[in-house]
């Protein structure tokens, strides 16, 4: 097996890296301390990522995306992670479910989408269904040539920035061997629509500046021609989209957790105590020696994953092993920098308390950790009849 990047994989990374570093860094402690991205700031990153070429580059070139394989995407999501998730949203990567689009759809939605005219946001989870998506409340019924959406989604990131949603809702009920399931559709909906809502989420103690948001839909009319796919295949579609952005979850914990570590290793190294270093100590150098095993571990599985999506294999045990690990990599990575840093690692004077509330969010978002190890088991007991 070949580990090595190409030359222009490693010319990706050292780009979005000094992106991150120069055009992200500066900001975070501001937002960090008010929780707000300045409109004019996000459209400054976004400019300035189209002018790189790096906006949407999760899409293929026949629509204007960079079309980078996903190996190479996940290298850009890495880089990415060392940086405030309220500002590298800018940064643009669409959600990849708007291949889907036909027709009109793809000049009103995809294309905006693409050149950063337009934001979008997904919206699943609803306050009584998060990993059970069949379980949603959130309903479309047939009127007519017409859908009539009502219900409430909420968790939604970004939608308090984006020009339109994604919305999945019941539209049906079918038999299954586990008993009735609701059949799901996926429509689009523009903001401004008539009978839907954008309200102010919940404040979080995870990646500050990076909003989520209550929608409500109120016999919200949309015509048959904002069906996004086919009509109660929005399950499957669904599915398709939430491998890759684990992916994304895991990439962005294994950069995270290296910027970290890059952090507590000098400082092992300088500090003292009882005059001499305290990575002189076991006590410390075996954290350190853990905390770089666990981040390589995650980043080869990360990568591992997509290789086999670029390979054309099956990957969705391998996707939910790497979200599993790689997110629960960072929460320990995370608290032992605090460790190694005592008292001072809990101070607002350096960012490494924000990088253990971020962490948690990871092990729940994009599918719990719980969820992962379901994937996995049942990959591994089905062939066996189990």
């Amino acid at each position: 097996m070949d580990f090595g990047l190409s030359q222009e994989q490693e010319m990706i990374v050292e780009t979005v890296r000094a992106f991150v570093e120069t055009e992200i860094y500066p900001h975070e402690n501001e937002v960090e301390r008010s929780g707000i991205v300045p409109p004019e700031l996000g459209r400054e990153i976004q400019r300035k990522c189209i002018d790189l070429g790096f906006y949407a580059c999760n899409f293929p070139e026949e629509v204007g995306g960079a079309g980078l394989d996903h190996v190479t995407l996940t290298l850009v999501e890495r880089e990415l992670g060392r940086g405030s998730l309220g500002l590298t949203v800018f940064f643009g990567r669409p959600s990849g479910i708007l291949m889907a689009c036909e027709g009109e759809q793809r000049e009103r939605y995809l294309l905006p989408a693409v050149r950063g005219d337009k934001i979008d946001a997904l919206a699943i989870t609803e306050p009584d269904a998060g990993s059970d998506m069949r379980g949603m409340k959130c309903a479309a019924r047939r009127d007519g040539g017409d859908f009539v959406l009502n219900g409430t989604k909420h968790f939604i990131s970004h939608a308090d920035v984006a020009d339109f949603v994604i919305v999945f809702a019941a539209t049906g009920e079918e038999e299954t061997p586990k008993g009735i399931k609701k059949k799901i559709t996926a429509f689009l909906v523009d903001r401004g629509t008539p009978g839907f809502d954008i309200l102010k989420g919940y404040d979080s103690v995870s990646h500050r500046g990076y909003h989520n948001s209550t929608l409500s839909f109120t016999d919200c009319r949309l015509p048959e021609a904002q069906v996004l796919g086919e009509v109660h295949r929005g399950f499957d579609i669904a599915n398709q989209w939430l491998y890759g952005t684990r992916l994304t979850v895991a990439a962005t914990c294994v950069g995270r957790a290296r910027r970290v570590f890059e952090m507590a290793l000098p400082y092992a190294a300088e500090r003292k105590q009882f005059g001499r270093p305290i990575g002189a100590n076991q006590g410390v150098s075996f954290k350190l020696a853990d905390m770089i095993t666990e981040i390589d571990a995650a980043e080869w599985l990360t990568l591992a994953a997509a290789w086999r999506l670029d390979a054309g294999l099956s990957a969705d045990r391998q996707i939910a092993s790497a979200k599993l690990y790689a997110s629960e990599m960072l929460a320990r990575v995370t608290d032992e920098a605090i460790q190694i840093y005592g008292g001072m690692g809990l101070m607002d004077d350096l960012p490494l308390a924000r990088f253990w509330r971020d962490a948690r969010v990871e092990r729940i978002w994009d599918g719990t950790s719980e969820i992962q190890r379901h994937i996995i088991s049942r990959d591994l007991l089905r062939p066996l009849g189990a």
